[in-house]
């Protein structure tokens, strides 16, 4: 009798242990899930962080040194250990690069997530004969097709033939004459350009 009850006991214990396993494993898959989600938002190469962005820096296991952020005016952010760092100008990977080798100074192995919680710095300027000028925030790849509609459409004054894109690049501005009506109609002189922030469109 006493032997069943012990072995009894042996196996309550050994379920016990099997449930616990389980779910420190799944615990542990569900943080890599999330870190690896993380990444993937971070490793972005198209979007580029400018002032006004809300950035969440994630430093796996260091839970101290893991911060939202708001990139200044001067595009600069502030992080603990590495103090000012510039942000705008840079993509996400690449801020994840730079961190990871200056906090390499401080920590074995740092492993560094950048998310872009908010996308504030991504402004475009419509003006001209569109139903709702004024600055539009773009969360996405925008074209001229789009934000026009996005502005209210045309008012019935409108040339949509000569609208000008004014872009600023390396101290330089950019003049450029898209033909709004040749887009829509899918003909190959036609640009239907991608906007980038700090765009200004004049709808004549």
């Amino acid at each position: 009798m006493k032997k069943m009850f012990s072995m009894g006991i042996i196996g309550m214990w050994l379920v016990l242990l099997s449930a616990s396993l389980v779910y420190a494993q799944t615990d542990k898959e569900l943080l890599l899930q999330q870190q690896t989600q993380s990444e993937v938002v971070a490793d972005s190469e198209r979007y580029t962080i400018g002032p006004e962005d809300v950035l969440y820096i994630q430093v796996w296991e260091e839970q101290p040194l893991s911060k939202t952020v708001l990139v200044r005016t001067d595009g600069k952010i502030s992080i603990p250990l590495i103090d000012e760092i510039q942000a705008a100008g840079l993509t996400p990977l690449q801020l994840k690069e730079i961190l990871t080798q200056r906090l390499k100074e401080f920590i074995d192995n740092p492993n560094v997530s950048v998310i872009v919680q908010e996308m504030n710095s991504f402004k475009v300027f419509v003006s001209g004969q569109v139903r709702s000028p004024g600055v539009y925030k773009l969360r996405s790849e925008t074209t001229v097709l789009q934000i026009i509609p996005m502005a209210g459409g045309f008012t019935e004054w409108a040339n949509p033939k000569k609208i000008s894109i004014i872009r600023k690049e390396n101290g330089k501005e950019e003049r450029m004459t898209v033909n709004y009506n040749k887009i829509v109609q899918g003909a190959k002189s036609g640009s239907n350009v991608i906007l980038k922030a700090g765009d200004t469109i004049i709808v004549p």
